[in-house]
């Protein structure tokens, strides 16, 4: 079975979980999965969940993650370290076979911001393993992306709870 490339993208609440519900299909279907967060810290309800999964992989993260608006040039400097570490670690784990289905949770604003390259992102998609099935989320995918992906699914926001000062929160935002 060849595998496919699957984007989940837009302004819209969702996007993760909509990954992590394919990860978790697959992974009840046999396949080992393996997600890398990109500027998300180790807090998230989701993860505690997904340990629980034999075949389901969490690429480790840093602790606390501020935004990238709130970051000095140098902890933006180390962070663009850790995004490129952490998609090349992602790559070689899928090229070398150990898992299925790949996640890179927003990849999207890595590259939006600066901190990871977009041809970085296009040459993986191109020469992927043939089996692999690639997922990527975030807002603002670059059109030479778009073009590569097999499946897009726009998550648009219609209404948010943060538009009246509501807080994230924990177990339903993150």
């Amino acid at each position: 079975m060849n595998g496919l490339t699957h984007i989940y993208c837009g302004d819209g609440k969702g996007k993760t979980t909509a990954a992590v519900g394919l990860g978790v299909r697959a992974c009840g279907c046999g396949k080992r999965v393996l997600m890398v967060q990109f500027l998300k810290g180790s807090g998230s309800g989701e993860l505690t969940a997904l340990k629980q999964l034999e075949n389901f992989s969490v690429m480790p993260t840093v602790s606390t993650v501020k935004f990238t608006f709130q970051m000095n040039k140098k902890e933006l400097e180390e962070t663009a370290v850790l995004c490129g570490n952490l998609f090349c670690k992602a790559a070689a784990a899928a090229k070398s076979g150990e898992c299925d289905l790949l996640i890179l949770d927003e990849i999207f604003a890595t590259i939006r911001c600066g901190l990871l390259d977009n041809g970085m992102l296009t040459d993986f998609i191109k020469n992927k393993p043939q089996n692999l099935e690639l997922v990527l989320t975030g807002r603002d995918p670059k059109p030479e992306v778009l073009e590569l992906a097999d499946y897009i699914s726009e998550i648009r926001k219609v209404k948010h709870p943060f538009d009246r000062n509501i807080p994230a929160r924990r177990g339903i935002e993150f």
